[in-house]
C-alpha cells in the first residue's frame, strides 16, 4: 500500500540520542505472577505465521529507513520485509479512514483532541544482539497526543514514547492473529482492534474484535477500555454505514461525554462545537425577537459583548422582555455585569 510522501522519512534519524526507558512509556500492569511487565521483541520471524497473503523479501536496515512502501512488518535480525500481496482496495482502506472520522466526532463532544496517525511506524528498538523491528498498523489512536512525545521521535518507539491507546488492523485478506497480534502482545500494546470488513470474501465472520491486555496477555473484550462504553458491535456497524445513523450518532455522543466527564471538558471546549452553539443560540434569539416585531441588524446578537457566555434561559428572558435591539443589548450588558465577581 503506498504511503504519503511525507512519511518517507518517518524513521530516518527518528531516534537520535535515545533516552532511557521511561516509566510513563511502559504499560502500568503486572504479569500473573506479580512481576512488572517488560516488553520483549516477540517471537522470531520463523515462529510467526505470515501465510500466502503476505509477500516477503530481503530489505537491509538502510533500505528500510529509506523506503516509502507500506510494510506490515520489518525484522532487523533477518532483514526481511513483509508486505500484503493484495493491492490497495477500497474495502481495506475504508475502515481505518472511517475510524478517524468517527473519532473526530467523539473528540468534538469530548472537547479535547484525539490524534489519528494512520499507518505510522511502531518501532521496537535494538536490544542487545536483537536488531530493530518495525510494525505498521492500519490506524493508531492517541487520546493524549500532547503527552506522547511523538514530535521528537516522529514515530512510536517502545519504551521511549507513549503507546497508542488503540491500534487497528484491517483483516481484509490477512489474519493478524497468527502473526502481528503476537508482536503487539509482546511489545506491550494496551488495546488492539481487529476489523474484518463486511465485504471481505476471505475472512468470516465479519466484525470487530477488541483485544485488551490482561495480566500481560490479550483477551477478547466486548467493549473498548480506551473509549469507555464503545462496544465492538457498535464500532463495526459505524465503520460500514454509508451515512451515520442516528443510533451511531448517539453512541459517539455517549462515548465523547464519558471521556469529557473524565477529563473535565465538554463540547464548549471544542472551537467548532462552541461556534455552532453560538450560532444556534443567535438564531433562537432572532426568531423570538422577530415573533415580537423587534427588528435587528444582520449580525445581531453575535456581535454583542457577553452573548457567547450567556445561557439559554437568560437569553430567552431578555428576548421576551425587550422592545428593541438597543434594549436587548442593554439588558445583556446588565446581566453580564451582574454575573461578574465583585
Amino acid at each position: 500500500m503506498p504511503k504519503p510522501a511525507a512519511n518517507a522519512a518517518r524513521t530516518r534519524g527518528a531516534t537520535p540520542n535515545r533516552r532511557p526507558i521511561s516509566r510513563r512509556a511502559l504499560p502500568a500492569e503486572s504479569t500473573a505472577n506479580g512481576a512488572a511487565f517488560r516488553p520483549t521483541p516477540g517471537p522470531s520471524l520463523a515462529d510467526l505465521d505470515f501465510d500466502d497473503a503476505y509477500r516477503r523479501y530481503p530489505m537491509t536496515a538502510a533500505q528500510q529507513r529509506d523506503t516509502d512502501r507500506r510494510l506490515e512488518f520489518w525484522d532487523g535480525d533477518t532483514e526481511t520485509a513483509m508486505e500484503v500481496r493484495d493491492g490497495v482496495t477500497l474495502y481495506h482502506e475504508w475502515p481505518s479512514h472511517r475510524l478517524a472520522q468517527l473519532v473526530e466526532r467523539i473528540a468534538q463532544v469530548r472537547g479535547k483532541p484525539i490524534a489519528c496517525y494512520g499507518a505510522t511506524d511502531l518501532v521496537f528498538p535494538a536490544k542487545g544482539k536483537r536488531k530493530k523491528r518495525v510494525l505498521q498498523p492500519d490506524q493508531s489512536l492517541f487520546l493524549r497526543p500532547e503527552r506522547a512525545n511523538l514530535v521528537r521521535y516522529s514515530t512510536m518507539v517502545v519504551g521511549e514514547t507513549d503507546y497508542p491507546d488503540v491500534v487497528m488492523e484491517v483483516d481484509y485478506s490477512t489474519d493478524v492473529r497468527r502473526n502481528k497480534l503476537k508482536l503487539y502482545e509482546a511489545w506491550g500494546f494496551p488495546e488492539v482492534w481487529v476489523s474484518i470488513p463486511a465485504q471481505s470474501p476471505w475472512r468470516k465472520p465479519h466484525g470487530v474484535t477488541i483485544h485488551l491486555r490482561e495480566d500481560g496477555a490479550f483477551s477478547p473484550a466486548p467493549e473498548s477500555r480506551a473509549f469507555p462504553g464503545w462496544r465492538a458491535a457498535e464500532i463495526h456497524a459505524a465503520l460500514h454505514e454509508e451515512r451515520l445513523s442516528e443510533g451511531t450518532v448517539r453512541v459517539l455522543e455517549r462515548v465523547g461525554r464519558i471521556l469529557g466527564e473524565r477529563d473535565g471538558t465538554g463540547p464548549d471546549d471544542d472551537p467548532l462545537m462552541r461556534s455552532q452553539r453560538r450560532h444556534a443560540l443567535a438564531a433562537f434569539v432572532r426568531r423570538v425577537l422577530a415573533s415580537r416585531g423587534v427588528a435587528v441588524t444582520a449580525n445581531f446578537p453575535l456581535d454583542q459583548p457577553g452573548f457567547a457566555e450567556a445561557d439559554v434561559e437568560a437569553l430567552a428572558d431578555i428576548a421576551l422582555r425587550c422592545t428593541s435591539q438597543a434594549e436587548f443589548a442593554a439588558r445583556l450588558k446588565q446581566a453580564r455585569d451582574d454575573a461578574e465577581p465583585g
